[in-house]
């Protein structure tokens, strides 16, 4: 059997795919989809993408199609609702990853459906070439939300990151007074903050590292949840201490207790900012508005994504007080979709739940269920859990299987988790999660330890 994309751009089928036909009248109404060629009947026929309806034909054509920048477990999800994913057969999941923390409310949460919905109604984009007047409420809402003056809207968690780390180096120049071109920033080793070509250059992850190069200066790296060797690597020319809360990538290492309030510490007494990156940590997730709230810490500057955009729309922000964000003037940074209003309106219903307190109640409650139900699988299987509110690390016992084992494993039970490096699985299900969702799914992680013993 021979394909070719109906534009007449040549396309290879997968081995042994079953496809299903449309019929070619398809074509006629300008149905973009595939032309088959039955070599035994001589006649073409279309099929649609659309019409390929099965988990495996799905994942063949995102293969054949799709660059091979991730390696997805093979679920292909159809709709959502809540914690619950159901897949293109019909079989239901629970949401244990949550999109990394991005659907904290949920999969297609009502009062964040029809934000959008109004939105979509009335004008999504603008640029920021003129005003719009969803603008100015979200930056409002959401900085009276953090304690903060001043909001830079974004799209995606790394452009935060990076806006983060150009107004860090702006005010050190204007502001501090480091020499020109000499600014540098403290990061912490194991970090994640991204994989543009800027954060990867200050990451230890060989994977996301290797092969990029080559990367620019202004980074220490220093081990994470030592307050001294971070005191060490601060200088006249530190502009920033760039950290996370708590480090969800790295497998949710939490720092001692003391590294916090010390790092806020050694930034006050030295003259530099303290960078807060809670996109995956903050918005709920650990029970509090954000991680650091544990610590009795306020930064000089908040990134947040993620959930920012209630898992509708990207949306990220910087959040600061007037003196750091008002160092940047018009024409020295900006973004064409950053704070549109389809992404101001969404973002507006995001915080208006934050401010309610529920989410962050909530997950406060169940993640103490959820961390006292892993605690009890230590020795059975799991060598330690880690973590705050509804955010766990969990460590394998490497003999029983890899992170990535363990994760395919769960998901024949029904039950989304991803593996992180080595033996490690996380668990971040949506803030609305139940508890007897809950035990449902620690028990399917038991039955998967216990058959494998």
């Amino acid at each position: 059997m021979i394909t070719s994309w109906i534009d007449g751009s040549r396309a290879r089928t997968v081995p042994g795919e079953s496809l299903r036909i449309a019929s070619g009248g398809d074509a006629d109404r300008g149905v973009r989809g595939i032309r088959v060629h039955d070599t035994d009947r001589g006649s073409p026929m279309t099929v649609t993408p659309e019409a390929r309806t099965t988990s495996r034909e799905q994942i063949a054509l995102t293969e054949q199609h799709s660059a091979h920048n991730y390696h997805p477990l093979p679920v292909v999800v159809a709709s959502a609702e809540g914690v619950t994913v159901t897949d293109v057969e019909g079989r239901e999941y629970l949401d244990f990853l949550a999109g990394y923390s991005a659907l904290n409310f949920g999969h297609r949460h009502p009062e964040l459906i029809r934000a959008a919905q109004r939105q979509l109604g009335r004008v999504t984009l603008t640029s920021r070439a003129f005003h719009h007047d969803q603008l100015g409420p979200f930056c409002a809402e959401l900085a009276e939300l953090v304690g903060k003056d001043t909001v830079l809207p974004m799209n995606t968690g790394a452009e935060a990151v990076e806006t983060g780390i150009k107004v860090a180096r702006k005010w050190g120049y204007d502001v501090k007074g480091v020499p020109a071109d000499q600014a540098t920033i403290v990061v912490a080793h194991g970090n994640f903050h991204g994989r543009t070509t800027t954060i990867v250059g200050f990451s230890d992850d060989a994977e996301a590292r290797d092969g990029f190069g080559p990367f620019g200066p202004g980074f220490r790296s220093a081990p994470y949840g030592d307050a001294a060797a971070l005191a060490a690597a601060v200088d006249d020319t530190t502009v920033a201490v760039l950290i996370e809360p708590i480090q969800g990538e790295a497998g949710v290492v939490v720092p001692p207790p003391d590294y916090l309030p010390e790092v806020r510490r050694i930034c006050t007494e030295r003259g530099t900012l303290l960078i807060l990156d809670e996109i995956q940590s903050g918005l709920g997730r650990t029970g509090r508005t954000f991680a650091a709230e544990h610590s009795g810490v306020v930064p000089d500057m908040y990134l947040l994504g993620k959930a920012l955009g209630g898992g509708v729309v990207p949306v990220s922000a910087v959040v600061a007080d007037h003196d750091v964000l008002g160092v940047i003037g018009p024409g020295q940074h900006g973004s064409t979709f950053g704070g549109n209003p389809l992404a101001a309106a969404v973002g507006r219903a995001v915080v208006a739940l934050l401010a309610s307190g529920r989410p962050q109640r909530k997950a406060a409650a169940m993640g103490e269920i959820l961390h006292s139900e892993l605690r009890g699988l230590i020795g059975q299987g799991v060598t330690a859990v880690r973590g705050a509110g509804l955010w766990a690390g969990i460590d394998i016992d490497p003999a029983i299987g890899t992170g990535r084992e363990i994760s395919e494993a769960l998901l024949a039970e029904g039950i989304l988790v991803k593996d992180t490096h080595g033996s490690t699985i996380r668990l971040a299900p949506p803030l609305v999660v139940t508890e007897a969702e809950i035990r449902r799914a620690v028990a399917a992680l038991a039955t998967v330890l216990k058959e494998r013993r």
